[in-house]
């Protein structure tokens, strides 16, 4: 059935939590109620990106991209643009002052952007089969099961260049080689959805929006090695994600893409789920080979690695979820197709999740290649409230902060490298002049320090040894020679712990002081946090020429610090101030000062 109008909303979990799920029904039942259910179709997508501005509802074929879009408006949404033909203005997405709206590819967040891996997120009903179908899907797997040998498949993607996705950046085509080239009755296909780095939610959304991508993936792998069962390993926390993967899975064996003779060309496959308990730790691929197979999710030493011995001593392939998602269009499109796109050492594209102090936050997918200033200038629109840009951290707790004077640097897997941070799963954290980079080191440590499996002493030991340095910089009891301490302890880790997680933890201590070690001196000598962050630095205070003793701070004190009569010049006790700030919040007069 063709139908007059198209609208599509977003159904992620960020815009879900803001109740898309109930414009999606209201907008149904208006639909209904002013008889236009049988000329509009309303359909639930995966994520759009643009998750500032959500939740979002796009329109077709007018592509009208209304933003922030509350239950309420679905009765008026309906009746004007549906019934009447006219577009709601108030909620359409404002690009430029000079302009009422913008279509979405006017829109400057997505013009710089390519996407592959989050090609239908935001396009189709990620809980139907056939708009996946309609939209190329599964003519990969068609190829392969028909047309392709697991060698010629081999050789896509070597000619294609795709390097994982994961943070290590190892050919894909290398690693499915290894396990291909091994003889062994009993072969596995894993994919790794435990994403865990903190403001990262890429692998996420592509489950959400796009699951049957995995699926197609999984058993083109499965074809190539000659493997005939796969897992994906996904965190607990993505109940959304996981539901629209069991239904995916739950169709494609419906319709034969999954299961016992695969469109009856004889070749057996299937996928289960396991579900992660949120340890961070099992995103290295051991570990999580491990925790399958229900044990103590711990890394293992390397070599052998997983391809030659993994799941169950059997060769296994594991990949994240980005990197398989990349194999369908590859194997649709051919490998010369996604050569073309990225650098020469880096293929493709590579999705973000821009989070932080920026104005306009989402998931991002460019090529590679794109200069980090492209990033967060033309895309994520600069620095939110006009704030002074500080600095970048790319991959995670596992990377390192880029300063302003490397925002031209291309992104790919070496330039990152040599500019002292890394690609990572892709996470992108933007900070500006009100962060203090000691107490952001900080937050990272403690963060990998938490998630240590503990089984190697370089990463028990020194992480826990870095963390009580940077809390003892950060409270004003530091010394010089602390620094010389955690530079000697990062290099120590870097080069003694067992896996990845204990190799980077110092990776956001020992850039930040390469790069802001006047911040450092500042927390060790001057005892003073310049952002005003560290409140064992900072002190509050008020001035007298501005103070009119109106009493107000003094009454919204929490713990009586504030004294001074009515129309008085008041005084903050330092022994008695917890500094919580309510003062300054308090304070309509500006008397109120961070020193």
């Amino acid at each position: 059935m063709a139908f007059r109008n198209y609208i599509l909303v977003c159904g992620g979990t960020a815009c879900e939590s803001s109740r898309s799920d109930q414009i999606y029904q209201n907008l149904i039942e208006e639909c209904k109620a002013q008889g236009v259910a049988d000329e509009v179709q309303v359909v639930k997508t995966g994520c759009f990106g643009f998750c500032e501005q959500g939740p979002i509802v796009k329109i077709l074929p007018e592509d009208s991209f209304y933003v922030k879009v509350a239950p309420e408006d679905a009765k008026e949404l309906i009746s004007e643009h549906v019934v009447k033909g006219r577009e709601v203005t108030r909620l359409l997405y404002d690009k430029e002052s000079s302009r009422k709206h913008a279509k979405v590819e006017d829109i400057k967040f997505y013009q710089k952007q390519f996407r592959i891996v989050l090609r239908n997120c935001g396009f189709i009903d990620p809980e139907n089969i056939d708009e996946y179908i309609a939209r190329e899907g599964y003519q990969g797997l068609e190829r392969a099961l028909f047309e392709l040998t697991g060698d010629e498949i081999i050789e896509e993607l070597k000619t294609a260049g795709l390097r994982g996705r994961g943070g290590a950046g190892f050919p894909t085509w290398m690693k499915w080689n290894f396990s291909r080239q091994v003889q062994n009755d009993t072969k596995y296909v894993v994919c790794n959805a435990d994403e865990g780095d903190p403001g990262a939610y890429m692998d996420r959304s592509t489950c959400e929006g796009d699951p049957h991508s995995v699926l197609e993936a999984m058993t083109i792998c499965g074809k190539t090695i000659g493997a005939h069962q796969g897992f994906i390993y996904i965190r607990a926390e993505y109940p959304l994600a996981i539901h629209r993967l069991e239904i995916a899975m739950k169709q494609a064996r419906e319709y034969g893409l999954l299961g016992k003779n695969i469109l009856g060309s004889g070749f057996d496959f299937d996928i289960e789920i396991r579900l992660g308990a949120g340890a961070f730790v099992c995103g290295e691929e051991t570990a999580l080979l491990q925790s399958i197979e229900g044990k103590r999710g711990m890394p293992q030493p390397r070599p052998p690695f997983p391809a030659v011995k993994g799941l169950w001593g059997k060769p296994t392939v594991i990949n994240n979820v980005e990197t398989w998602a990349n194999v369908p269009v590859i194997l649709t499109k051919g490998g010369n197709w996604f050569n073309k796109i990225g650098t020469s050492d880096s293929k493709g594209t590579k999705v973000f999740a821009l989070t932080g102090k920026i104005r306009n936050s989402g998931l991002v997918e460019v090529p590679m290649g794109t200069t980090l200033r492209e990033i967060i200038y033309d895309i994520g629109g600069g620095i939110a409230h006009d704030k002074k840009f500080k600095a970048v951290q790319t991959g995670g707790p596992s990377g390192g902060v880029i300063t302003e004077e490397n925002l031209d640097t291309p992104i790919d897997f070496g330039s990152l490298v040599r500019i002292g941070s890394m690609m990572g799963s892709g996470g992108m954290i933007v900070m500006d002049e009100d962060d203090c980079i000691v107490d952001v080191a900080k937050f990272y440590l403690n963060f990998s320090v938490d998630e240590s499996c503990g089984k190697c002493a370089p990463c028990r030991i020194g992480g826990k040894s870095l963390c009580n340095i940077l809390e003892k910089i950060t409270a004003g009891n530091g010394t010089l020679k602390d620094l010389d301490t955690l530079a000697a302890i990062g290099e120590a880790m870097k080069k003694g712990s067992l896996c990845a997680l204990g190799q980077t933890t110092p990776n956001p201590v020992l850039s930040s002081m390469k790069h802001f070690k006047e911040e450092y001196l500042a927390h060790i000598v001057d005892k003073t946090c310049p952002s005003g962050t560290c409140k064992k630095l900072i002190s509050y205070t008020i001035n007298a020429e501005k103070c009119i003793g109106c009493t107000a701070c003094a009454r919204k004190c929490p713990v009586a610090a504030i004294s001074g009569e009515r129309k008085q010049i008041h005084v903050i006790d330092q022994a008695l101030c917890i500094k919580c700030g309510v003062c300054m919040e308090t304070c309509k007069f500006g008397a109120v000062e961070i020193h």
